[in-house]
């Protein structure tokens, strides 16, 4: 009884240090940007146009020192897509409104065997993927259209359509 009361102290010491390293991701609309919006509430047409020249001129500036970053829609899921397969955090709905992308479309840039047999496989996209199961029935060839999907528990299936698949891991 005494080892259980012991270990579910250390446990729960363990898990109180984690909490403070986990980061809140800031979501919403940054100050920068909400202090140009603010100045279309100013009526006289002078000072509104001084307030834009003005929180223009402070958002650009945040640009130039990195302090702010604009990414257009397109952009962020394409970052989102080639992140694919990776352990990564929630962006806050950085890459749409689903960051947890569930599947991608790809064709087959090269495939070899590692020193276990298994698959490694690179993507036209530049992702590598190797085998984790030892699934011996599956034949990677290039220019095979590929589909990777989300498995459960943080695995990921590859898988020429209408066939089988292999059970991989993203190492690159």
């Amino acid at each position: 009884m005494r080892n259980w009361t012991l270990l579910l102290a250390a446990i729960a010491l363990v898990s109180a240090g984690a909490a403070p390293a986990a980061r809140k991701v800031q979501t919403g609309t940054p100050a920068q940007v909400q202090r140009l919006m603010g100045c279309r509430t100013i009526a006289a047409a002078e000072q509104r146009l001084a307030c834009y020249d003005r929180e223009a001129s402070a958002m650009q500036q945040a640009i130039a020192n990195q302090d702010l970053f604009m990414v257009d829609k397109e952009k962020a899921r394409a970052a989102g897509r080639s992140l694919f397969g990776f352990s990564i955090p929630n962006f806050g709905g950085l890459f749409g409104n689903n960051d947890e992308i569930s599947q991608i479309d790809g064709v087959i840039k090269s495939a070899g065997r590692n020193s276990d047999g298994g698959w490694v496989i690179t993507l036209q996209d530049g992702s590598v993927w190797t085998q984790t199961d030892d699934w011996p029935g599956f034949d990677a060839r290039p220019g095979a259209k590929v589909n990777v999907r989300r498995g459960v528990l943080g695995s990921f299936w590859l898988s020429i359509p209408g066939k089988n698949g292999i059970k991989v891991k993203r190492i690159g």
